[in-house]
C-alpha cells in the first residue's frame, strides 16, 4: 500500500476523528419515494459505498415540503421521516465512516410541477436563468423566519436519527446562495441590498442550527457549510464577494467549509486574467481558521494526494464513487490497478444505480461516465 497522506486521520476541534481524508460528497440520486422517504434502493446504494471512506455526505435533503427541488429527493422535513433517516444514518455509519446529512432548500430552483401546484419561493420574484424557469414568490419576513426554523428542526432530526453532523447547502444556486446572490436577491429590507445584508439569512441559519445542536446533541456533532464561489449571472456572486463572506464565515460556529467546484483547480469564471485557483485563494483567506473540503474531477489516487499535499484537509470524490464504490479499499489493499474509472448501462445493477439516477446522470447533467 502506498503511503498516501489522504489515508491519515483528521481530528476536528470538537474531538471527532475522521479515519481518512476521503469524502463522498452529496450526489443527487433521485431515488427516494415521492414524499421523500428513504427507499430500499437508496439504502443498498449507500451500503455499497460506505465503510472505507472517512466522511459520507448524503444527497441534499429538503428541510421543508416547499423546499423540494427535484423528484425523488430525500426529505428531512417532518418527524415522520425519522425512522427512514435513522436507517440511513445506521447504513452509512459502518466501520467508522462518519455520516453527514446535507440540509437543503431549493428556493427558486424548483417549479410548480415538483411542488404539486405551489409556486417556488425566493428572496425576490426573479426567475433563474435556467431554461423553463418560473417566477418565484418573494418570501415575507414570516416566511423567512419559518425557513430558518425549518433548518433547525431538520438539524434536530439529524441528531436524533444518529448522524454525526449536518452540512448546510449554501451552493449550486439553492436558497442559501440565493439570499447571498445579487441576482436572486433584489430586496431592500434587512434581508437584502448590501453585501452585508445579503449574508444575513445564511448567517441566521448557521446560528440557529448551532443553538439547536447545543440544545439537542448529546455527543460531538459537526456543522459544515457548502458554497459555490462564483456565479456567471450579471449581477451575480463574484469571487471578491465570496472572499468577503469567507472573512465572516470563519468566525461562525461551523466546523468545516466545503467548496463546490466543477474542477478542483479551476480559476475564476469571471476574471480570466486571474490564474490562481479559486480554492487556493479561499485557503489563503481562511488562514487555517476552518478545515476545507474540495471537490471537482478528483478520481485517481495521485489527484487526491495532490489536494492534500497542497494543504487542503479533505478530497471529495463524487462521480468516481459512482463508478468505483470500493475506491479507498482498493487503494489500501495495493490494488490501484483494479480501480474502475468508467461505467456503462451494463454496470447499473452491480453498482446499485437506479434508473432515475442513471437518467439524471446521462440526461440532466450530461455527465462524463469515464474519468480523464
Amino acid at each position: 500500500m502506498a503511503n498516501y497522506q489522504f489515508l491519515k486521520p483528521f481530528k476536528f476541534k470538537n474531538g471527532i476523528t475522521i479515519k481518512n481524508r476521503i469524502v463522498i460528497p452529496p450526489i443527487t440520486e433521485c431515488s427516494s419515494f415521492e414524499d421523500g422517504s428513504v427507499t430500499r434502493d437508496e439504502l443498498d446504494y449507500f451500503a455499497l459505498r460506505t465503510g472505507g471512506v472517512g466522511l459520507f455526505i448524503t444527497p441534499a435533503s429538503n428541510v421543508s415540503d416547499g423546499g423540494k427541488g427535484f423528484e425523488g429527493q430525500l426529505s428531512c422535513a417532518n418527524d415522520n421521516k425519522l425512522p427512514g433517516l435513522s436507517r440511513l444514518a445506521h447504513t452509512i455509519s459502518i466501520n467508522g465512516t462518519k455520516a453527514i446529512l446535507q440540509l437543503h432548500h431549493a428556493g427558486r430552483i424548483s417549479n410548480s410541477k415538483i411542488l404539486r401546484g405551489k409556486k417556488a419561493v425566493s428572496p425576490s420574484a426573479i426567475a433563474s436563468l435556467r431554461s423553463g424557469a418560473e417566477i418565484p414568490t418573494s418570501l415575507t419576513d414570516d416566511d423567512i423566519q419559518q425557513i430558518i426554523s425549518d433548518f433547525g428542526e431538520a438539524a434536530r432530526r439529524a441528531i436524533q436519527a444518529g448522524f454525526d453532523g449536518i452540512e448546510l447547502h449554501g451552493a449550486n444556486t439553492y436558497l442559501l446562495q440565493q439570499f447571498f446572490s445579487p441576482h436572486s436577491n433584489r430586496r431592500l429590507d434587512d434581508w437584502g441590498g448590501s453585501l452585508t445584508k445579503r449574508m444575513k439569512f445564511p448567517l441566521a441559519v448557521i446560528n440557529h442550527v448551532h443553538r439547536i445542536v447545543e440544545q439537542y446533541a448529546d455527543r460531538p456533532f459537526l456543522v459544515g457549510y457548502r458554497i459555490s464561489p462564483e456565479e456567471i449571472e450579471n449581477p451575480g456572486i463574484r469571487l471578491s464577494d465570496t472572499l468577503a463572506f469567507i472573512d465572516v464565515l470563519k468566525t461562525q460556529p461551523i466546523d468545516y467549509l466545503h467548496i463546490s467546484t466543477a474542477d478542483v483547480w479551476q480559476t475564476s469564471k469571471n476574471d480570466l486574467a486571474d490564474k490562481t485557483p479559486v480554492i487556493e485563494q479561499i485557503k489563503t483567506r481562511l488562514d487555517g481558521a476552518l478545515p476545507l473540503i474540495v471537490v471537482g474531477n478528483i478520481a485517481r489516487p495521485q489527484q487526491a494526494e495532490k489536494v492534500i499535499e497542497q494543504g487542503f484537509d479533505f478530497a471529495a470524490l463524487g462521480r468516481e464513487y459512482l463508478r468505483e464504490p470500493q475506491w479507498i479499499e482498493k487503494v489500501q489493499a495495493g490494488q490501484e490497478s483494479n480501480i474502475r474509472y468508467s461505467m456503462s448501462a451494463n454496470d447499473l445493477k452491480q453498482l446499485r444505480i437506479t434508473p432515475p439516477l442513471w437518467q439524471f446522470l446521462t440526461e440532466n447533467l450530461h455527465a462524463k461516465l469515464a474519468a480523464d
